[in-house]
């Protein structure tokens, strides 16, 4: 056997801007020592007496002495400040990056799609005249996964649209709102076999409106009520609810439905996330990211809690436009 020779990389110690900083900083200190041997070795006997009121002499003490305590909360106020304007830079830049990369994707895929389309229609022309049914299920197949993609494109340029299209801040009558959601709903396919009830407060005052987008929120909820649909079963309970929580309109989707593993809940938001359980049913992953984009761009925040086996609650905050009474 052939000895095997570990070696080791050898860094030189770098004596560059750090030593000079070091020296720089040491200089004062050596300068007074060296003047006050001078001194002392000239006459020590000399001595320095400053005479100053006791009022004067206070104030100047008090004065240093906020000094001391006042600079390093200045300083680490300031590099709050410098670390915050930072973080806002960076996530601005993040967001247009993103933007400019969905605007991007849609305009490299919509046409390659609608190529693909026209073909598959021309193609489906002439196996109708030739009356070739295994080729004609073939191309009906691939005409699915395309008008799929297309379906994809399109969502893709709506997401991109939501987060820099301007929002419009009209009143919006929630309790009606959510009530042609839940309507809405039931016509999905499986809604007929679910439980799904809306609970308003109606007492001692009612909801309080929001200013919003009308069509946007209802596209917001309404994924949300679908989600709750397509993942639960016969007889599962499916709850639509909301409250006044001071300056803010809280609602809440809730259901009995399959919940989702804790390892996949910080993912849901994510565009085209799409978790284990929901690889055998239909969708393409962006119902929850736009459901975001929307209510951030009214000024909300969206969570979710979930149970693997025992049903998600998803959590909606807007903010009132007319403040409930404390």
């Amino acid at each position: 056997m052939s000895d095997v020779v570990r070696t080791e990389a050898v860094h030189p110690v770098r004596s560059g801007p750090r030593t000079i900083h070091v020296v720089l900083t040491a200089v004062p200190a050596v300068a007074g020592i060296v003047a006050a041997a001078a001194v002392y070795g000239t006459d020590a006997a000399a001595r320095l007496t400053v005479w100053a009121h006791l009022w004067a002499a206070i104030l100047v003490a008090g004065l240093l002495a906020t000094a001391l305590v006042m600079v390093p909360v200045l300083i680490r106020a300031r590099m709050s400040h410098v670390r915050a304007e930072a973080a806002a830079a960076a996530e601005q830049v993040a967001t247009a990056n993103h933007h400019r990369f969905m605007l991007r994707l849609d305009h490299e895929l919509k046409n390659p799609v609608t190529a693909m389309q026209v073909g598959i229609a021309n193609l489906s022309g002439v196996l109708e005249e030739s009356a070739d049914r295994r080729a004609s299920s073939v191309v009906e197949s691939v005409a699915t996964q395309a008008q799929r993609i297309a379906d994809l494109v399109a969502d893709l340029r709506k997401l991109a649209e939501l987060e820099t299209r301007p929002i419009e801040q009209d009143s919006v009558d929630l309790p009606d709102l959510l009530d042609e959601v839940r309507d809405a709903a039931k016509e999905l396919d499986g809604a007929e076999r679910r439980s799904i009830t809306l609970t308003v407060p109606q007492a001692p005052w009612p909801l309080s409106p929001v200013a919003g987008d009308r069509d946007l929120l209802f596209l917001a909820f309404y994924n949300l009520l679908a989600n709750s649909v397509k993942f639960t079963s016969d007889d599962d309970h499916i709850e639509l609810r909301a409250h006044d929580d001071q300056a803010y309109v809280v609602v809440e989707v809730a259901d009995t439905g399959i919940g989702i593993p804790f390892e996949e809940v910080g993912q849901v938001w994510d565009e085209l996330a799409r978790g284990q359980a929901a690889r055998g049913t239909p969708g393409m992953g962006l119902g929850l990211a736009m459901v975001r984009a929307v209510i951030v761009r009214h000024g909300g925040t969206v969570a979710l809690r979930s149970r693997d086996g025992h049903g998600t609650v998803v959590t909606v905050r807007l903010p009132a436009s007319v403040p409930s009474a404390p």
